[in-house]
């Protein structure tokens, strides 16, 4: 190949990856603008919700209500761009897989919404309300006087839900690199130490600065590894069994020669 042949293939790809952020960002922009008119009746259930009662919540800013819809919208917004992102990085990265990974990828994509939806989920009803109680329970104690702004409520809500949403794709993440061959089992728990180091880092970068927000958030984070160890060997039996399979098919070739 020649040199501007590899230069007019490099622009072509650059071109492709700007073409596909640019569906993304308009998916993600009409994701915003839904979610700022179904803002309201999320905003009226979370508020109603159990672990908001017994709170009289404060704008402490002219733009907190504002800042409360559009933090809604933008959760409404992931939910519904994050399969697309998904599917938009596989059209990008496809041609260059096999046939058997491009059909393995694209079957994965609708699972993205339910793991994600699932983590939302998860987060809330029972992450949450324990952080809550917990964070209360020692104010409380310290003799405070509770004062509580709307915004910090739903940035304390968010900044839990949101990352351990998208880190319930973990799994998915594990079972398609092992489809791809890149990870197995047995790589998988040679690295266990390393990756419950990062989980537990990520848990603590990603909660707020109380102990047991880290370690409720830890503990589903480590579960989450341990069971993507379970489905990676759950692809990799299967991939064994294929490739034994091959290879008895070949060798009665061989000797049916």
């Amino acid at each position: 190949m020649s040199l501007e042949a590899e230069e007019m293939s490099v622009v072509d790809h650059l071109t492709e990856l700007r073409r596909r952020i640019i569906y993304v960002l308009v998916v993600f922009v009409a994701g915003l603008v839904a979610g700022l008119f179904v803002a309201k009746p999320i905003y009226l259930y979370l508020i109603h919700a159990d672990m908001a009662q017994g709170f009289v919540l404060h704008a402490f800013s002219f733009w907190d209500g504002i800042g409360m819809y559009v933090k809604i919208a933008m959760a409404v917004s992931l939910a519904v761009s994050v399969p697309f992102i998904v599917y938009q990085l596989w059209a990008f990265i496809s041609p260059g897989l096999r046939p058997v990974e491009r059909s393995a990828a694209l079957r994965y994509v609708p699972y993205v919404f339910v793991l994600f939806i699932l983590g939302i989920a998860f987060a809330y009803y029972i992450v949450f309300p324990m952080a809550l109680s917990f964070t209360i329970t020692i104010t409380r104690s310290m003799g405070l006087e509770e004062t509580y702004g709307i915004a910090q409520y739903f940035s304390f809500m968010f900044s839990l839900v949101i990352p351990l949403a998208l880190l319930f794709e973990l799994p998915l993440v594990v079972m398609f690199l092992t489809k791809l061959r890149i990870l197995n089992p047995l790589r998988l728990r040679k690295m266990r130490r390393y990756a419950y180091f990062a989980l537990v880092f990520i848990a603590v970068v990603i909660t707020p600065p109380d102990f047991i927000s880290d370690f409720l958030v830890t503990i589903p984070l480590l579960v989450l590894y341990e069971f993507s160890v379970f489905l990676s060997s759950f692809v990799y039996r299967k991939q064994l069994a294929m490739d034994r399979e091959l290879e008895a098919r070949y060798v009665r070739k061989e000797e049916s020669r």
